[in-house]
């Protein structure tokens, strides 16, 4: 059975000027000859996401949404430039071939990688594949440990010295994140300022410790070997990638880790399998990353708040786009009441804390 994620038709609205794609492709990859074929991958809520076909190789194209975007978000050159600096030290990083800033081309800047093919896992395991319990949790402490191994690299080594600013981290996100909930929200938003303003007086010193951080870690961003899916083969969607906390990382990707015993309010934001027999929980992952990497969760609370308030934030922002009519893809409409949750679920976090 074939378990490889696939590409659809390209979507009204999201369409490329495939005549120009193909000439700028041709120009930049020797040796191509044949006419071009464009889909496109229909998951993800930002960056479009294309896949090319030219003879028998495949390749994928990526480029902003359509719209108004965050004035630092959607930068293609520095996604492209931390996966080429990436990949010598991180295997798991896909190959880049080209960045393209000529917006004549697609009207916006765009870069083309290798197409990575394997499974990609969603809200639920793909039909004709299953984990045994033992093998759920295995695939939870892998997913772990690539993304420690992520946070071991030397960065400065990597070359990425200059793509972030470790001093000042924790409070530029909060900053940063909370102006731009307040410039996102609209009038069937929740305020989220109880939230904002508990996060602004109980932030956490900078780490001693940076570390190259994803910001996107999760399952749907891992492809798996169609021949051994308990192995991770590649780690995708390096949008938000930096250099700062690795707590923070952790805690934006557990945001998204909804485990069986969650509400029946929160189980609608699932998005990954976790909930499956046998896999870890929130508590369980972050233990693991202590115990392995010698930092303190001590205060992991408060990053965790963070991961649910930041994933509103972005949340926020696509809705916005859907909201004042930017963007028509359906799937945005219901984002708001994901705020709504997430909003709830950083206040009971608050009270627990």
């Amino acid at each position: 059975m074939d378990l490889i994620d696939k590409a659809k038709s390209v979507r009204k609205g999201d369409e490329l000027d495939a005549a120009k794609v193909e000439v700028f492709l041709k120009d930049q990859i020797p040796g191509l000859s044949g006419a071009l074929e464009v889909g496109q991958f229909p998951s993800g809520y930002s960056n479009l996401t294309y896949l090319l076909r030219v003879d028998d190789r495949e390749f994928v194209l990526r480029r902003p949404p359509f719209g108004t975007k965050a004035a630092t978000a959607h930068d293609m050159n520095r996604e492209y430039t931390i996966q080429k600096r990436l990949k010598p030290v991180f295997p798991y990083c896909p190959q880049v071939f080209a960045y393209c800033d000529d917006e004549s081309v697609i009207g916006s800047p765009f870069y083309i990688m290798e197409r990575v093919r394997g499974i990609i896992l969603r809200k639920d395991l793909p039909e004709g594949l299953s984990f045994s319990e033992d093998h759920a949790r295995r695939l939870c402490e892998k997913l772990l440990d690539v993304h420690l191994e992520l946070h071991g690299i030397d960065y400065a080594k990597a070359g990425l010295g200059d793509f972030g600013k470790p001093a000042g981290y924790v409070r530029r996100q909060v900053e940063g994140w909370s102006k731009r909930y307040r410039k996102a929200r609209t009038p069937d938003a929740p305020d989220f300022e109880r939230v904002m303003e508990w996060l602004a007086d109980e932030m956490p010193p900078d780490t001693d410790r940076p570390t190259i951080i994803h910001n996107d870690y999760r399952f749907d961003n891992v492809v798996l070997d169609t021949h051994d899916p308990m192995r991770i083969i590649a780690v995708l969607d390096w949008e938000m990638a930096t250099v700062g906390d690795p707590l923070m990382d952790l805690g934006n990707s557990l945001a998204y880790w909804i485990q069986a015993d969650d509400p029946p309010e929160t189980q609608l934001m699932r998005l990954l399998p976790t909930t499956m027999p046998g896999a870890m929980t929130r508590d369980e992952m972050a233990e693991r990353y202590s115990e392995k990497s010698g930092r303190s969760i001590e205060k992991f609370d408060w990053h965790l708040c963070f991961g649910y308030f930041r994933l509103a934030v972005i949340a926020q922002q696509i809705y916005y786009r859907f909201f004042h009519g930017q963007t028509t893809n359906e799937k945005f409409r219901m984002l708001v009441m994901g705020v709504h949750i997430l909003e709830n679920a950083a206040g009971k976090l608050i009270e627990k804390s």
